[in-house]
């Protein structure tokens, strides 16, 4: 597999606390936006974002995002 899977066609718009996040690149995760090891069958490889402040982030859903982990507005040319 070396194209993800299209989970949405929109973001998963969520607040979030500061830490580091594991963005599922694969579109395979069943914890979706972020990563739950099954991209281990695939050769793409989750995004590790830092966040330093508590903020609503929007995180891409469809998988495609030129400025990945985050939305972009990609989905809407699906």
């Amino acid at each position: 597999m070396s194209e993800p899977k299209i989970v949405q066609k929109a973001p998963y718009v969520l607040d979030v606390e500061p830490g580091k996040y594991a963005w599922c690149a694969c579109g395979l995760s069943a914890k979706q936006p972020y990563c739950d090891g099954s991209h281990k069958t695939t050769d793409i490889r989750p995004i590790i974002e830092e966040i330093t402040e508590k903020k609503k982030v929007a995180w891409c859903g469809c998988k495609i995002s030129g400025s990945k982990p985050m939305c972009d507005g990609s989905h809407k040319n699906l």
